[in-house]
């Protein structure tokens, strides 16, 4: 590119920041005096400067242009799925406008008006990723004297805000770059999301996991080579952490041993997973949010776990049992399908909990009676129960036994035997408790 070039792409690219600058100067702003990190001179400070340059650029200079700018729009962009402190007083206008100003900078760049945002991304990542790795660790923790980690040292290194800000902008380029040209960087990629994992603060562990969420659906176990067990370690690690993170961890957790050992269920990853999962959830098995995250994501640990879900019976039940008669319609749904899941796998062979769960299963049909989302609940009963007989038809009958002469169940028992009954919310209307 030649300095003439350089010039005029240098003068479009100020063209491009102008619009966003007065933009973010009339936006209304008041740092958190807790924060010490204002993001409005952040990205000003970003945005190229719009005095005409003193002397002829070069292509290195019109890259770093590009890099700032760039940045600028990573961070705005990232906003509109935040809701930290430093990013949530972002009207939508001005994310929206970072989002037309990339797209922009990449037609430009390229002297391609069909020119692919992510072209760009995968252009600028050898240069901005160890600038935003280097942001992350500027916070990290260190060892103090005693060889333990120093919250407090890393804090007076410099202001956690600008590595939760890094993070943000860490998040939005990796979630940019496609299935295609994720194995083609994730030398570059992994590690610098490994730094926000490892980091003290959530905010900072929570942009690392979103990464390695989308890294963790776009690569193979191959791509992932010997980085696999480095992320599920820290998986390990945080699991038990701040609430605010727990669904992240859950979700990439899950992803990533069900990917690096799918016909593996002896891995010790799986048990060790499994373990610290169901140790946080018993912590605080009234937990809303921790039980429905366990829930939502947990499908696909259970169906690799198979039959060796056995093993963790006397941990898994109690709190099913106990989730099963919760306030909250979308838990209790949520456990049935779970528990759905489990019997299909396992068959409930030679445990104790058959008996207890078709009297949990009966006493929760006749509580679904008071609730409005009955119709959606008292199916999933029933397939349970059916399911529970086609299992172990003789102990199934004999745990039905105590039921059999209970009028309000009359209709389930015909539905579960098979003999009448073809819809399974019929009795959803007529057999009110």
């Amino acid at each position: 590119m030649s300095n003439t070039a350089s010039d005029d792409l240098h003068s479009r690219l100020l063209r491009v920041s102008e619009s966003i600058a007065e933009t973010l100067k009339r936006t209304q702003y008041t740092p958190q005096e807790s924060s010490k990190v204002s993001t409005k001179d952040v990205l000003l400070s970003l945005l190229p400067n719009t005095s005409p340059p003193p002397c002829l650029l070069d292509e290195e200079q019109s890259l770093a242009t590009i890099k700032s700018l760039a940045l600028a729009c990573a961070l705005l962009s990232s906003s509109r799925s935040s809701a930290h402190e430093l990013l949530s007083w972002i009207p939508e206008s001005l994310a929206l406008a970072g989002e037309s100003a990339f797209s922009e900078i990449s037609r430009e760049y390229f002297s391609d008006d069909n020119a692919e945002d992510k072209r760009l991304v995968i252009e600028l990542l050898p240069v901005v990723l160890p600038e935003l790795k280097e942001g992350i660790e500027g916070s990290s923790m260190g060892k103090d004297g005693d060889g333990e980690e120093d919250v407090s040292a890393a804090m007076a290194r410099k202001p956690v805000g600008y590595a939760i800000l890094a993070s943000h902008q860490l998040m939005w380029f990796v979630t940019q770059v496609d299935k295609t040209n994720l194995a083609k960087v994730c030398n570059l990629v992994i590690p610098c999301a490994l730094t926000a994992l490892d980091h003290w603060s959530p905010d900072v562990k929570r942009q690392g996991m979103i990464s390695f969420v989308h890294i963790a659906k776009a690569m193979s176990s191959g791509d992932l080579g010997s980085y696999g067990d480095v992320v599920l370690d820290a998986c390990c690690q945080n699991i038990a952490s701040d609430d605010e993170i727990w669904i992240h961890v859950v979700e990439l957790s899950v992803l990533l041993v069900t990917k690096l050992h799918p016909d593996n269920p002896r891995s010790s990853w799986y048990e060790r997973i499994m373990n610290e999962m169901l140790g946080h959830l018993e912590r605080q098995p009234r937990n809303k949010e921790r039980r429905i995250a366990w829930l939502t994501f947990v499908e696909p640990l259970l169906n690799s776990l198979g039959l060796f879900l056995l093993a963790h019976f006397r941990r898994i039940f109690p709190l099913f049992f106990q989730w099963m008669h919760s306030d909250d319609a979308q838990t209790v749904q949520l456990v049935l399908e779970r528990v759905e899941t489990v019997v299909r796998l396992t068959w409930i062979r030679n445990s104790p909990v058959f008996t207890r769960l078709v009297d949990e299963l009966v006493s929760l049909y006749k509580e679904s009676s008071m609730r409005k989302e009955r119709d959606e609940i008292r199916p999933l009963i029933l397939r349970v129960l059916k399911l529970l007989r086609e299992c172990k038809r003789l102990q199934f009958e004999s745990a039905w036994s105590q039921y059999q002469e209970d009028p309000n169940l009359s209709i389930v028992g015909e539905y579960i035997c098979g003999v009448a009954l073809s819809d399974s919310r019929e009795p959803l209307v007529v057999s009110e408790v």
